[in-house]
């Protein structure tokens, strides 16, 4: 993973509206980085980054986004494909555990996707809060990934990439 991470921006219905005031207390971070957004979650998060940015008088920068179709059309499998080739370094899904959901196999199926390729992922706004404040979102980071059924680090984490350790 680079300084400059693909983050992605999933929301259930229910919790849309938790995600934008999320993605807005933190629009300084999220700036800085490539987002990946599903259907209308992408449009509202982009409509109020776009206004933080003017409120706050801010250089115009551009939020730099990339929109997939809506979940249930199929954006949920977009998501997971992309983070199956690489192309998602976090993903940021406020999901709704108290509604059913017709695509409930797609959403599964991206949290199991997320973990298996050791993305490292928030479904609630206190584990977004802890992703996004760690250092780690702003530095060249190698995950490490199972192969096998066996991990291919026997510590279990991860690398920072140029970084050292003294004796």
């Amino acid at each position: 993973m680079n300084e400059r991470k693909h983050v992605a921006l999933v929301a259930h219905d229910n919790r849309k509206t938790d995600l934008i005031e999320w993605a807005t207390w933190n629009h300084r971070t999220l700036l800085d980085h490539d987002l990946i957004c599903t259907g209308t979650t992408g449009d509202r998060i982009e409509r109020a980054l776009a206004d933080v940015v003017r409120d706050e008088g801010l250089t115009a920068q551009p939020v730099n986004m990339r929109k997939l179709k809506s979940g249930p059309l199929g954006g949920d499998q977009q998501l997971g494909a992309r983070i199956s080739e690489g192309g998602v370094d976090a993903l940021v899904f406020f999901w709704d555990p108290m509604q059913p959901h017709p695509h409930d196999v797609d959403v599964k199926a991206l949290l199991r996707i997320a973990v298996l390729y050791n993305v490292p992922t928030a479904c609630n706004r206190s584990s977004a809060d802890f992703l996004i404040s760690s250092p780690l979102m702003n530095q060249h980071y190698q995950p490490m990934f199972e192969s096998d059924g066996e991990r291919s680090d026997q510590n279990g984490g991860g690398e920072l990439v140029g970084e050292t350790s003294e004796p």
